[in-house]
């Protein structure tokens, strides 16, 4: 059967529980997420400064892995190519492009060396999103934004400030604000004797960078906690009760990473509380397997929840980006399965007859909203979702992935195996 004739059997199956196809999949056109760009390349970035550090860790080594911003750009244009809708990407302060792959402090980092970003995104209609890198450097060793050393931390202050102005700039450049996210990875290995000194010189690093000031329309700064690391298992600095507070008192975004909280604690339930007290929050949606390994986002039930609060409480007022970094697996399929998943999710949450559902909590009709959540689950959402992908003109079900396999032939494996 046509994917047309199959679409519109599923609009009239959903039209009886009183849910809207083409809303939902015209609310969903309207939803950007933001691509990271580290998948491309497994975090390296283009200081070519050393091996990375700061608990994070890429697996794997599947043959052609960007080396060359012209080579991560092709990969994210052949990415992008095969994913529904009107994105944003997301960048780290280690991916500056320089003249002549000059090396650039990144305490003196500039607008300009961001101009080639600034262009590739504009050409395309996408928004940027920015992050410092506090993490793969010398000084970041021991400590960041906490450092007791007064240089090394001057020295992250300012890689701060300017990334604030990057942020500005892409904003600018493109029209779309920028959300700028900092995470430190601070912390301890084992049991500290002084929990509250390095968040007390944390606090005043981000006081000190936030003092500069900037267009709060077009940088959206966020902070992002972690309850953990590789080599940090029994303190981090950047707690989560440390950065909420933090960022409710400076009127910053908090961003939650579902990665970053203890395995029983839910962020879809954290995201209603956030948004009681906050206008907005931020999202890193990652795959966590036992801690926080990112891994390629799933069409699971976690993605689903967080999906369907989203939806729920407002989907303009989170700011919505992926985080995973697989090198096992073809790095192009990774950010497709990734992105196109959590969009699937999204429509899932869209074809929910949310309000009728509320309506049966209200009345405490537990059974019927129990009966009605699982049948709810073989509706044929991917119908509509084949349908979604054709009317934005990329291949739908696994065709796409025939693409990849294409482009991996032809272009991948001339790479050579980094």
């Amino acid at each position: 059967m046509p994917t047309e004739e199959r679409y519109e059997s599923a609009k009239k199956i959903y039209a009886k529980i009183g849910v809207d196809t083409e809303q939902a999949m015209k609310e969903l056109s309207r939803i950007p997420i933001s691509m990271h760009c580290w998948q491309g390349d497994d975090v390296s970035g283009f200081e070519h400064a050393g091996a990375l550090s700061g608990g994070i860790q890429a697996t794997g080594n599947y043959p052609g892995k960007a080396g060359t911003p012209e080579e991560l750009m092709e990969d994210m244009d052949e990415a992008l190519s095969l994913i529904p809708g009107i994105h944003k990407i997301n960048l780290h302060a280690s991916y500056a492009i320089t003249e002549n792959g000059e090396f650039v402090e990144r305490d003196k980092l500039e607008p300009g060396h961001f101009r080639k970003w600034a262009a590739f995104a504009k050409e395309r209609n996408l928004g940027i999103d920015f992050n410092p890198t506090y993490f793969a450097h010398e000084k970041a060793s021991s400590a960041t934004l906490s450092s007791e050393d007064n240089e090394i931390r001057s020295f992250w202050i300012e890689h701060g400030k300017r990334c604030i102005r990057i942020a500005e700039y892409f904003a600018e450049e493109s029209g779309i604000p920028c959300c700028m996210n900092i995470w430190i990875p601070d912390g301890f290995k084992d049991i500290p004797a002084d929990r509250t000194a390095p968040r007390a010189r944390l606090k005043d690093s981000l006081d000190q960078i936030l003092s500069i000031p900037y267009d709060k329309n077009k940088v959206l700064v966020a902070i992002e906690s972690k309850v953990f690391g590789i080599g940090l298992e029994s303190y981090t600095v950047g707690s989560h009760e440390f950065y909420m507070n933090y960022a409710a008192r400076n009127n910053l975004l908090c961003l939650l990473d579902n990665g970053h909280y203890h395995p029983t604690e839910s962020v879809a339930d954290k995201i209603s509380s956030m948004l009681l007290f906050s206008e907005k929050v931020a999202l890193h949606v990652t795959r966590p397997v036992r801690w926080d390994s990112d891994h390629v986002v799933l069409f699971d039930d976690e993605t689903r929840e967080i999906a369907k609060e989203i939806i729920r409480n407002g989907s303009d007022r989170v700011l919505l980006a992926l985080d995973f970094f697989d090198a096992s697996i073809n790095r192009i399929a990774a950010w497709v399965i990734g992105m196109r998943n959590m969009q699937k999710a999204l429509l899932y949450a869209l074809l929910l007859p949310n309000q009728k559902m509320a309506v049966l909590q209200k009345e405490r009709k537990f059974t019927e909203l129990m009966m009605l959540q699982e049948e709810l689950k073989t509706y044929p959402i991917g119908d509509v979702w084949d349908y979604f992908c054709e009317i934005n003109r990329v291949p739908k079900k696994e065709d796409w992935f025939q693409e990849v396999q294409r482009y991996e032939k032809e272009v991948l494996c001339h790479r050579g195996r980094k």
